[in-house]
C-alpha cells in the first residue's frame, strides 16, 4: 500500500523537540498523514486507525477523519483490540464514539477462553495470546495493510527512536503491512491541550486517576503522579512495562 519511497521520505524527517510548539506537532502529524494518503497505492479501504478509546489514538482517529473528510475519501475505518478485559466506561465510549463520528470499527477479540485463561501471569504470553494475535487476525480479515497507530515517544524509552512510517514483517496470522505513528512528537500536555482546546470527547476515566488506559488486571490509578511529568504509565503493570519492547517485537504498537 504504502511505498518504499514513502517510507523513506518519512524516515528521513528528523524528530521534533519535546518542547517544539503545539502547531509545528500538529503539522508534522498532517505531514505524515498526507504522505500516507498520497502514497501510489493508497486505499481508505485498506487503511484503519488502531483505537482503543484512549486518548493518543483518539486524537490520531480525529486527525484521520479530518483528512478524509477534506478529500471527500472513506470510509473512516478503525480496529480495536477487544480482550474482553476492558473497562466497561472505556467500550461504551470506544462504541458511542465509534457510532458518532461514522466509524466502521472492527473488534478484535481474542479466540480463547477467558474463564479458564491464566490472566496476566505471563504477561508476554497474557498480551500476545489476547491482543497481539487478534489485532494481526483483524489485519489479515479486513485486508488492512496500513495502520495508524498513537504512539508517542516520550510514553516509554523503547518508543523513543520509532519512525514515523515502520514496515511491520509478517507472522503466522497477519500479512506484511505498514505501521504510520503519525503523533510521535507530542507530548501528554500537548495531547490534552488539543482534546480540550477542540472539545473532543474523551473517556471519564481519565477524571478518576488514570493517565493510560489498558486491560483491568493491569492498569490502576496513577497515585500521587502530576499531568506531565514522566510518570504518565505509572499505574501499567510494570512486568508487561518492562518487556514492551519484546511486545513490539512479536507484532504489537
Amino acid at each position: 500500500m504504502t511505498d518504499q519511497a514513502t517510507a523513506a521520505r518519512l524516515t528521513a524527517l528528523p524528530p521534533l523537540a519535546a518542547d517544539a510548539p503545539l502547531d509545528a506537532k500538529l503539522a508534522r502529524t498532517q505531514q505524515v498523514l498526507a504522505a500516507c494518503l498520497g502514497a501510489p497505492c493508497f486505499s481508505a479501504r485498506q487503511t484503519a486507525v488502531a483505537y482503543t478509546g484512549g486518548k493518543d489514538s483518539g486524537v490520531v482517529l480525529h486527525q484521520w477523519r479530518t483528512v478524509l473528510a477534506e478529500q471527500g475519501l472513506g470510509p473512516l475505518r478503525a480496529i480495536s483490540v477487544d480482550t474482553g478485559l476492558k473497562f466497561p466506561q472505556v467500550t461504551a465510549f470506544r462504541d458511542k464514539l465509534a457510532d458518532d463520528w461514522g466509524v466502521e470499527l472492527t473488534l478484535a477479540r481474542p479466540a480463547v477462553d477467558l474463564a479458564s485463561y491464566p490472566v496476566a501471569q505471563d504477561k508476554l504470553a497474557c498480551c500476545r495470546d489476547l491482543k497481539i494475535i487478534p489485532l494481526h487476525s483483524a489485519l489479515a480479515g479486513t485486508g488492512t495493510t496500513l495502520l495508524f497507530s498513537g504512539i508517542r515517544r516520550d510514553e516509554h524509552p523503547s518508543r523513543a527512536d520509532r519512525p514515523y512510517l515502520e514496515a511491520r514483517p509478517a507472522t503466522d496470522v497477519a500479512p506484511a503491512h505498514w505501521q504510520a505513528n503519525p503523533i510521535l512528537d507530542w507530548t501528554e500536555m500537548d495531547i490534552w491541550a488539543f482534546i480540550t482546546g477542540l472539545g473532543l470527547p474523551y473517556c471519564e476515566l481519565y477524571h478518576e486517576g488514570y493517565r493510560s488506559l489498558g486491560c483491568m488486571p493491569c492498569t490502576k490509578p496513577c497515585e500521587g503522579c502530576v499531568l506531565g511529568d514522566d510518570a504518565e504509565r505509572a499505574g501499567r503493570d510494570q512486568d508487561k512495562e518492562r518487556q514492551l519492547e519484546a511486545l513490539t517485537s512479536l507484532g504489537y504498537f
